[in-house]
This record gives C-alpha cells, sequence and structure tokens, in this order.
C-alpha cells in the first residue's frame, strides 16, 4: 500500500499535538503587576519551547524516514498509531513538567514521566525502521550502508531519552539539559545524497 494516507494522518497529528501545547500556558488572572505574573511563567516557557521543538524533530524525522520507506502494511500503520499516540501525549507531559518547576515539588518525576513518552516514541520509531527494511517497503535505492547509518542514528535518540530520564530524576535540570542536548544533536544537518546519488542519510 502506499504511504501518502499514514503520512497525512500522521502529519495531522503531529500539527494538533504542536499547537496544543501553547494551551499549557495559561495567561495570568490578575494584571496587577503584570511583567512579574509573566516572568513567574518561565517554567510554561521552557516546556513550550522545549516541546515544541522536540515534536518538531519527531515530524521532521518522520519525513525523512518516510523518503525511505515507500509502501505500507498493516503493522507498520499499526506501529505508526502508537507512535502517534505518545507524541499526542507530550503536551500532557509538558504541562505537568512546567507546573512541578512552578511549585518545586516532585520534578525527578515530571522529568522522568517526560523522558519515557520520549523513549517511547522513539523505540516506535526503530521498530518502524526495522519493519520497513526486513518487511521489504523500502526504496529499492537505499543501500545496506545507508540503512545502517540510520538504524544507528535514530537507535541514539531514545537510549539518550531514557538516559535524561535516569539522570532527571536525580538532578532534574540536568535532565532537562540532556533533552534539550538532543536537539542540537538531531538538528545537525545530514546529507540526504552521496557522491552517487544514493540516500544515505537521516535528521
Amino acid at each position: 500500500m502506499p504511504t501518502s494516507r499514514l503520512e497525512a494522518f500522521s502529519d495531522g497529528v503531529f500539527a494538533i499535538a504542536i499547537t496544543v501545547l501553547v494551551l499549557g500556558i495559561a495567561a495570568p488572572v490578575h494584571t496587577d503587576h503584570l511583567l512579574v505574573r509573566l516572568l513567574d511563567l518561565w517554567p510554561s516557557y521552557l516546556g513550550y519551547v522545549l516541546s515544541f521543538l522536540l515534536i518538531g524533530l519527531l515530524w521532521v524525522n518522520h519525513h525523512v524516514m518516510f523518503e525511505h520507506i515507500v509502501h505500507s502494511d498493516r503493522l507498520l500503520m499499526f506501529v505508526n498509531v502508537l507512535l502517534l499516540m505518545f507524541v499526542a501525549f507530550v503536551p500532557f507531559v509538558t504541562a505537568v513538567l512546567a507546573s512541578t518547576f512552578r511549585t518545586g515539588d516532585d520534578q525527578s518525576i515530571a522529568v522522568v514521566a517526560y523522558g519515557l513518552v520520549l523513549t517511547l516514541a522513539g523505540f516506535m520509531y526503530n521498530a518502524m525502521w526495522v519493519h520497513a527494511r526486513h518487511g521489504g517497503l523500502m526504496d529499492s535505492t537505499v543501500t545496506d550502508a545507508g540503512v545502517q547509518r540510520i538504524r544507528r542514528r535514530i537507535r541514539f535518540g531514545p537510549l539518550m531519552y531514557l538516559f535524561g530520564a535516569a539522570v532527571g530524576y536525580f538532578v532534574p535540570i540536568l535532565g532537562i539539559v540532556v533533552f534539550a542536548g538532543l536537539i542540537l544533536f538531531y538538528w545537525l544537518p545530514i546529507p540526504q545524497l552521496n557522491a552517487a546519488g544514493e540516500k544515505i542519510g537521516m535528521r
């Protein structure tokens, strides 16, 4: 089956999830000393920026992955649905994360929950890639070397998200730093074509 409907549905979920994030920033009820009240919302701003960029990263990786996966089957679609389930849950754990940094209570639990959601999303990416490779769903021009290069790159994500969750349990702000560092890592440009015109890379 073609991947067009799968991609269109996925784009819609990504778009909704990334838009819903802003709803986690509640406007001040009282407007006296407005600047101070706005500055007090810094945990919500931090969560918004972090999650916006991470969901954007997940969307970019999804798009690039489906430049290589040109066919879909029933199992791939189900795994993709599981991926989208975790993506749609990101706004909730973002709001929880921001709330704990405002109150100072149970920040470690919130960072772990946030990291686990990202970890599970990363596992779904890996499951989709492995199934597509072994199920013959990829573009025939993708080389074995290119497959392994992409596999190593997408495998790194969930491992680091899990590491960030573990570190964040003991030092919450350090877990946030790990998550933010992964944004920089994955946003580094990776060539999509080598000198011979073969597809080799993935952001």
